[in-house]
């Protein structure tokens, strides 16, 4: 049964009749092919006809973004789907304009959605907000098996590149625009995050966000 926003968009957008055959997906790997049984103003009653389960990729890549400005979030999520990116985590940086929600927002999840929609993928990227500054951040990495900075300091000269990651949970950490402060970054590196630099210009957070999904997209392809 399909119940929601995503049974009225079936019923009044995409105007589905019974007997018609649906893909559905859940976001976490699983898809299937469904038969309309019944439509009803909030809910659409269906049969399951085949489906099937999706391994994700062993390399996993969560990128951990300072807070910015909402305007182009909706690209981030998007290109994440597209690239098969596992998480995105926002924290509070210091010059992070405003603070992130304490919880994420249902717009961001429906967002994913559609991107994951629109290019076949059937996973979304879990998403997060990070608390406490640096210190939230470094709770939230102690998870990770491998945790990068993405940093256009000048002393950094180790490029971010496929075989940089490992199989396993990789974190990379994006500053926010005007990115951060030297003492954030110190703190980061006393963590044992590794120091990577993402090329000669210096990035907006969302072309940093691409270049790095880019790499680890590579990545996946070159450990099949």
């Amino acid at each position: 049964m399909l119940v929601g926003n995503e049974a009225r968009h079936m019923i009044t957008v995409l105007r589905t009749e019974t007997e018609q055959i649906v893909r559905l997906f859940d976001g976490n790997g699983q898809d299937g092919l469904f038969r309309v049984i019944q439509i009803a103003p909030k809910q659409v009653i269906l049969e399951a006809l085949e489906l099937s389960h999706h391994q994700t990729s062993d390399l996993h890549v969560t990128l951990a973004i300072g807070w910015g400005k909402s305007k182009r979030r909706n690209y981030l999520f998007e290109k994440t789907v597209e690239l098969r990116g596992n998480g995105i985590a926002f924290w509070d940086a210091r010059r992070s304009q405003g603070h992130p929600p304490k919880k994420t927002k249902d717009a961001w999840r429906e967002k994913c959605l559609q991107a994951a929609k629109q290019c076949g993928s059937p996973f979304v990227p879990t998403l997060s907000t990070l608390q406490n500054g640096i210190k939230g951040l470094i709770a939230y990495a102690a998870d990770f098996d491998q945790c990068y900075l993405a940093w256009e300091a000048t002393e950094v000269n180790e490029s971010l590149k496929p075989s940089s990651f490992i199989r396993g949970k990789n974190l990379i950490v994006i500053g926010p625009e005007g990115g951060l402060e030297d003492e954030e970054a110190q703190k980061l590196i006393e963590s044992d995050f590794k120091t990577v630099t993402l090329g000669d210009s210096i990035l907006r957070w969302e072309t940093a966000a691409l270049y790095c999904l880019s790499i680890a997209s590579l990545a996946r392809q070159d450990s099949k």
